[in-house]
């Protein structure tokens, strides 16, 4: 059997019934994708709960051919293969219970950099939603020139963000319902090619997948996921939009929405997500900086460190989060999560417990200032 972990990581998402969190939590059980066939046999007594039935599934020499075709394809086109494994990973996304164990990739970008955010709406957008994608973008890229911006290159909202971050030189990754020996739509294709430079093609789906409705729900979950905020900027009342907005707050993600008047169809969905209180309320690219806390000024007089015996009872993961954000200044949870490299439900309670001992305080839109 084949022990390359990227075939393993392809192969276990081809095991039928295992699923998305089936295969992530037995690649966290057993450590790795080739662990967990080399030990398929022994997965009920290794790892409570696992049925007989995931063990059959896995005995599965046809899943390995198919992945074996697949990587000729990825070495074939010079993509990038991204197993859970992967430094390169995007790590947000890592901590997202049904992450995907396999990401392919062609472009080039860093999706571990400190900010992310998603731009999403309807397929059919209004003048006033392609307006404020143009000039929120416009705004951000002044503010705020490193983001990335992750949108699904589908009609509409999803591909006026790419072409607005591109109009502006911000790095903008297309998260795609299929895999990557196609272009959907493919009157995109042009967008789609000028991102490769500075950004890129990103998608979970092998080779021969059609953009299949259910498979656009499914890539929601990696754009909410991989993000720091989801921005809506149109929305009916029901629509793919909305199913990432609710991931996204799911995932404990911010969450903003562009209000427009009652009257507008177009705007129910993102008027319903504020009076939901689901998400915020944005005007512009200021508002949006101010909420995440992105606007406040870092402290350029840091002293070089901390001394250790300061804060006597801080652990190894706690003085890990010190150490940054004496080095950073003050920081967003989930570009600490980032940095340090901690998942973010433990990350919450670490610096609830550093709140506790007075060593940092949370400030408006999840940032966290450093008291010394």
């Amino acid at each position: 059997m084949n022990n390359d972990e990227r075939i393993c990581s392809i192969a276990l998402t081809l095991c039928p019934g295992i699923g998305h969190i089936g295969a992530k939590r037995l690649i966290e059980g057993m450590g790795s994708a080739a662990e967990v066939f080399c030990r398929r046999h022994e997965l009920p007594e290794l790892l409570p709960g696992v049925a007989p039935a995931v063990v059959a599934a896995l005995d599965n020499p046809a899943a390995f051919l198919r992945a074996e075709r697949e990587m000729d394809f990825v070495e074939k086109n010079r993509l990038t293969c991204l197993t859970l494994k992967d430094e390169a990973y995007p790590s947000r996304l890592r901590e997202c219970e049904d992450a995907p164990v396999m990401l392919f990739f062609k472009g080039n970008v860093d999706f571990n950099r400190l900010r992310v955010i998603d731009v999403v709406g309807t397929r059919n957008a209004t003048e006033y939603g392609k307006q404020f994608c143009a000039d929120f973008l416009r705004d951000l890229s002044a503010l705020c020139p490193d983001v990335l911006v992750v949108s699904g290159l589908a009609y509409g909202i999803d591909i006026h963000a790419h072409r607005a971050a591109l109009a502006n030189n911000l790095s903008t990754v297309a998260v795609l319902a299929h895999g990557l020996d196609r272009i959907y739509p493919y009157v995109h294709r042009k967008t789609a090619i000028d991102m490769l430079e500075n950004g890129g093609l990103l998608t979970e789906f092998l080779t021969g997948t059609n953009p299949d409705r259910h498979n656009f729900v499914s890539r929601n979950r990696i754009v909410a996921g991989m993000s720091d905020a989801t921005i809506v900027v149109e929305s009916a009342d029901k629509g793919g939009s909305l199913i990432t907005a609710d991931l996204a707050v799911g995932y404990q993600r911010d969450c903003f929405a562009v209000p427009g008047r009652i009257t507008d169809a177009s705007s129910k969905g993102c008027n319903l997500l504020i009076r939901d209180s689901k998400a915020a309320l944005i005007q512009s690219a200021e508002d949006f900086m101010q909420s995440m806390g992105w606007s406040a000024e870092r402290q350029s007089a840091k002293p070089e460190g901390i001394q250790r015996n300061l804060f006597p009872e801080l652990s190894e993961e706690e003085e890990s989060i010190v150490r940054i954000l004496t080095r950073q200044g003050d920081l967003h949870v989930n570009a600490l999560v980032v940095e340090a490299d901690i998942p973010v439900n433990r990350m919450t309670s670490l610096l609830f417990e550093l709140e506790m001992k007075g060593v940092v305080k949370a400030m408006v839109g999840g940032m966290y200032h450093l008291l010394m």
